[in-house]
């Protein structure tokens, strides 16, 4: 009785094709891949994360200025508020672009944006 050959798995061999990939970049020149993906998953996830709670705030802001306008008895208050709000929204636009850039440029520098590759060999 002749053997028939197994028929291969289809993910296990994509996973082996993946991992070869992976080390022939390696090789290449690019470090250690793996540990920069950690680097830039946590830095992704620490820069969402500002940017939520930046969003939270301005959704606070926009609430809070519309109560205000609600309570507004004549146009000069109402362009008072409006005034006000676009000031503090720029302002605070401005300081979490700020906060992002740094953010950027200090987790870039951790996950091998230094060209090192990450593992800190030219």
């Amino acid at each position: 009785m002749a053997n028939k050959p197994q028929p291969q798995d289809p993910i296990a061999a994509t996973s082996k094709d993946t991992q070869d990939k992976l080390t022939q970049l390696q090789s290449a020149g690019f470090g250690n891949l793996m540990g920069m993906s950690t680097a830039w998953l946590e830095a992704v996830g620490d820069m969402s994360a500002e940017v939520v709670g930046f969003v939270a705030e301005r959704i606070k802001e926009d609430v809070k200025t519309q109560h205000e306008i609600l309570q507004c008895r004549n146009v000069a208050d109402l362009q008072h508020v409006q005034a006000q709000f676009f000031q503090k929204a720029m302002d605070q636009y401005r300081v979490e672009t700020g906060k992002l850039v740094e953010m950027t440029s200090s987790k870039a520098s951790v996950a091998g944006g230094d060209g090192t590759g990450g593992d800190g060999k030219g």
